[in-house]
């Protein structure tokens, strides 16, 4: 009779593992692609595209040139490159729309002021986010604060709510 309870045992937990293994809830899908990994250190300076209507970090080679916040956003004004063309990126920053003074904190230190020289009120989501996440970067990046610091877009129509950049 022990030969068969050690049997029984022995079935009954193989079912029941089976039974959790294939009622664990993780449903099955297809392949989920992501971005592009960067190959080697990242040496430039970081502008945020868009990828499928989201922010995205590029850096842009600067061949150890130390570049301002101010010239970065003039770089993402300029739009994107063959390579990122082809790569599917785009920018909805219009031509042009560069920085009218310093990229500035707030008077109260909580975030930064970029003022521009175009109207900012009819700019997409899309836009503002590349340069709320663009700035917040480059500003971060020589040494000046954080890039998590909500960022107010400022122009001659008016200026935008204090956002920080949607990336995290």
């Amino acid at each position: 009779m022990t030969g068969r309870r050690a049997a029984r045992a022995l079935l009954t937990g193989v079912l029941l593992l089976t039974l959790l293994a294939t009622g664990c809830g993780v449903r099955p899908s297809g392949v989920i692609t992501g971005r592009s990994a960067t190959t080697g250190p990242a040496v430039g300076v970081g502008l945020y595209l868009l990828s499928h209507g989201r922010p995205a970090l590029v850096i842009r080679e600067t061949k150890g040139i130390t570049v301002s916040p101010e010239q970065t956003l003039g770089l993402l004004a300029a739009g994107p490159g063959e390579s990122e063309r082809s790569r599917g990126l785009v920018s909805e920053v219009p031509a042009g729309l560069v920085p009218a003074s310093p990229v500035a904190w707030t008077a109260d230190g909580s975030g930064l002021t970029v003022t521009m020289t175009g109207p900012v009120l009819p700019l997409s989501t899309g836009a503002a986010d590349q340069i709320i996440c663009t700035a917040a970067l480059a500003v971060a990046v020589t040494g000046g604060g954080d890039s998590f610091a909500p960022v107010t877009i400022a122009g001659p129509d008016g200026a935008r709510p204090p956002r920080p950049c949607p990336i995290k």
